[in-house]
């Protein structure tokens, strides 16, 4: 017999729990402090790496759940998930989502979402985002996979050629 009680506190991830992590995107900073954002982890690690030993997390068995702080000005750089999709959805503030073409980063196309606007974003197209408004923009990221391999970063991207370490 299932003990429910147990099963329902083990699947509930609470926002008093979560962490603002400004740390695992942090080598990004050194294309620019407007690359600083801060990941907040809820279902697995998404593609910033390796949170296996951060025990708050649930566990993920099909997709990555996390929120983006990202502040007013700030710019999440042109990256590629070759594996996955991926998905936006605002919950705060205004966020510019620009599409890359894949042979030709200069090609780009361009929308600006808000208040519970979303985007799905498919496998292999490279995406960036910047946040247009004047107040930090929190938005949910969705990742189709348990454990997605980490970006990679096109020629036309600022991250292009920045290490981890």
């Amino acid at each position: 017999m299932t003990d429910l009680d147990a099963l329902i506190d083990s699947c509930i991830a609470g926002r008093d729990s979560r962490l603002e992590d400004w740390d695992t995107l942090g080598f990004q900073a050194k294309a620019g402090e407007e690359f600083r954002r801060a990941q907040i982890r809820y279902i697995g690690s998404g593609a910033t790496g390796d949170h296996d030993t951060d025990k708050r997390i649930l566990p993920s068995e099909h997709f990555t759940f996390s929120n983006m702080r990202l502040p007013a000005g700030a710019i999440g750089p042109e990256h590629t998930h070759h594996d996955v999709e991926e998905v936006f959805f605002v919950l705060e503030g205004e966020l510019e989502v620009t599409v890359h073409d894949v042979e030709d980063g200069t090609r780009t196309a361009s929308r600006v979402l808000g208040y519970r606007d979303l985007i799905r974003v498919p496998a292999g197209v490279p995406r960036s985002l910047r946040n247009i408004g004047d107040s930090d923009a929190l938005f949910c990221v969705i990742i189709g996979a348990r454990r997605p391999q980490l970006p990679t970063y096109p020629p036309t991207s600022p991250m292009h050629g920045v290490t981890r370490d």
